[in-house]
Parts: C-alpha cells; structure tokens; sequence
C-alpha cells in the first residue's frame, strides 16, 4: 500500500513538474515576444516595465518612456491576448477530442469558427465596422453566429441521442455550409469589404485591447471549474463509453454540457481574433504527447500548449517580414501541420489507452 502511494506521489511530482517547466517555458516567450517589434526591447527591460507597473512608477527609472508605452500598450496587449486566447481554444479542442473520443475534433470541424467569419462578414457586409462602435458590432454579430451554428450541431445531435458520430458529422456540414457562406459574401463584397473579410478569415491580433483578454479571462475562469469536474468522466471514456456508463457518469448530459462550454469559449475568442482554426486541433495533440491522456493535468497543459503556439506564430508573424504582419492563423498552420504530421507518425498507440 505505501509503495502504491509512493508510486502514486512520484506520478504526481512528475506530472506537475512538466506543467510548472513549460509555464515557465511561456513566461520566457511572452518576454521575448515583448521585446521584438520595429524597435527592439531588451528582455530584461520588459521585466522592468512589467514590474514597474504592478509595483511602483519609480523603481526602475533606467526604463525609458517610449520603452514603456511600446510594451505595455502596444505589444502587452496583444501578447496577453495570445496567451488567452491561444489557452482558451487549446482547452476547448482537448475537451471536445475527450468527450467524442476522436483525435479529429476542433471547435473549427465543428463549424464554430467558419459560422463566426461569416457572422462577421455579415457586419462588414452591412456596414456596421463603419459606425461608432463599429469593432464591436462584429464581435457580436461573430459570437452571435457562433451560437447559432452551435444550436444548429446540439438540435441535430439530441435528436439522434446524442451521439459524438452525429455531432461530428452535423459539424462538419456546417463547415461546409458556412464556408460557403463566407465565399458569398466575398463574392457580393466590395472592394474595400473584400479587404476586411478576407482579412478576418485569416485570424489576427491586430487589434487587441485589454478589455477583449479580460472578456475571455472571465468565460475560462467560469468554466474551467466545470471542466474540472468533469476530468474524471473524460479519463473513464479514455475507456470506453460502457465502461463510463458502467461507474455511473451521464454520458449524453456531460457531453453536451462539454459542447455548449467548449462553443461558448471558442465563440468569445475568435469573435475577437477571428478565424484561428489549427491551435484547438494540434495542441491537445501535443499535450497528449509529452503528458498523457489523464484530463486532471492535460486539461491546464494544454492550455499552457496553445498560450505557446499562438504567441510564438504572432511574434514570428510579426516580426520575419517587419514591418509587414503576417495574419496570425496562417503562421499557425504553417507551424501546426508538420508538428501534427510529426506526431501521427510518432503515436505507436492507440490515441486514447
């Protein structure tokens, strides 16, 4: 019994060492992230700023002005942004794969990305960017489609016992059936509408603010808990959906309370970045890789994976052609698609055991 629980303690300590190396691994990047850009920061003057700010005006007076206000209003937001953003739709796309069982599950095969570029072409297409608040009539025409197409999925499946075969395959038809949507809407745009669209179809942290990461702060903060409790359903339909019928768990409920979740935090990111579909497909996949499948540690590593994977595309996108930006969602594939290949190839097991 003392060995078991030793062994057990060991586990633990391991577990929990890869979550606290890789954090630390993040805070590396979003210093360095921070000091990049047209005019180069030192990292160690990043440190300075950021502790200047959350500590005194007056501890670090080497820090210049200019230094201050280039990292704290331009590029901290934008950073911050990432790291949320990038952590939201990680822990969407692991807890969608957990509850399907399916390594091919995202919040973007499901249509909640695709149905959002299309809400927000529909604002562009109206003219509603043009109006005072006009950034923020998209956000909620983006989150409203969002919602819509997730009614459309959640109908679709309660109707044929909610199955994770027939969620996947209703999503995967309102894929389609959006992107056809945006295509449209591209064809009827002007010129100028045109440049918006597009533009948003490809993901972008262009325009962060703070208020978008405090938005997003607080839906993760909301329903992380229930995730949480729900790790030890995903770890018994690692299993097998009998055996987790068998210890008792309400496998239709969870699995549609997981959807509406997983909708509702895709929904309030990409209605501010837009389409960033790869980050919530291939970082679970990686959490996977270095962690294992118990959701009680991937759930939080996972998040930690895509806060990397997106800050490390928009520094890269920001920063390889400067002044120039490549959207965020393009470098995001180039990067995610040999790591997934790399990883399919690697997995000798079975994903899921």
């Amino acid at each position: 019994m003392n060995e078991l629980r030793t062994t057990y303690r060991t586990l633990v300590r391991k577990q929990l060492s890869k979550i606290g190396m890789t954090f630390l691994l993040l805070l590396l990047l979003i210093a360095f992230a921070g000091s990049l850009g047209v005019k180069n920061v030192s990292i160690l003057q990043v440190f300075y700023i950021i502790l200047d700010y959350l500590v005194s005006d007056e501890i670090f007076a080497k820090v210049s002005e200019l230094d201050r206000r280039i990292v704290l209003y331009l590029r901290l937001p934008r950073i911050a942004l990432g790291v949320v953003g990038g952590a939201t739709l990680a822990i969407a796309g692991v807890v969608m794969q957990g509850i399907m069982r399916n390594p091919l599950v995202s919040p973007f095969t499901i249509g909640i990305s695709p149905a959002a570029g299309f809400g927000a072409a529909i604002a562009v297409l109206l003219g509603l960017d043009l109006i005072t608040g006009g950034s923020y009539w998209v956000v909620l025409c983006a989150f409203s489609s969002a919602l819509i197409c997730a009614t459309m999925v959640l109908t679709i499946s309660v109707f044929r016992g909610a199955q994770s075969t027939t969620l996947i395959l209703a999503g995967i038809a309102l894929t389609y059936f959006f992107g056809a949507l945006i295509n449209t809407t591209q064809f009827i745009a002007t010129e100028e509408q045109l440049t918006v669209i597009v533009h948003w179809t490809f993901g972008s942290l262009n325009e962060s603010k703070w208020e978008e990461v405090v938005i997003i702060l607080i839906m993760l903060a909301g329903t992380l808990p229930i995730l949480f409790r729900y790790a030890w359903c995903y770890n018994a339909l690692n299993q097998g959906e009998e055996i987790a019928t068998s210890l008792g768990y309400g496998i239709k409920s969870i699995r549609i309370a997981t959807i509406v979740i997983a909708v509702l935090l895709t929904a309030s990111v990409v209605s501010f970045t837009g389409v960033i579909g790869f980050v919530g497909l291939v970082a679970p996949h990686i959490a996977r890789f270095i962690i294992g499948n118990d959701h009680r540690y991937l759930i939080p590593f996972a998040g930690i994976i895509g806060a990397l994977l997106l800050v490390a595309s928009d520094t890269i996108g920001r920063t390889l052609f400067s002044p120039a930006i490549i959207p965020v969602g393009i470098v995001v594939a180039y990067i995610g698609v040999p790591m997934f290949v790399h990883l399919i190839i690697s997995k000798k097991q079975d994903y899921f055991s």
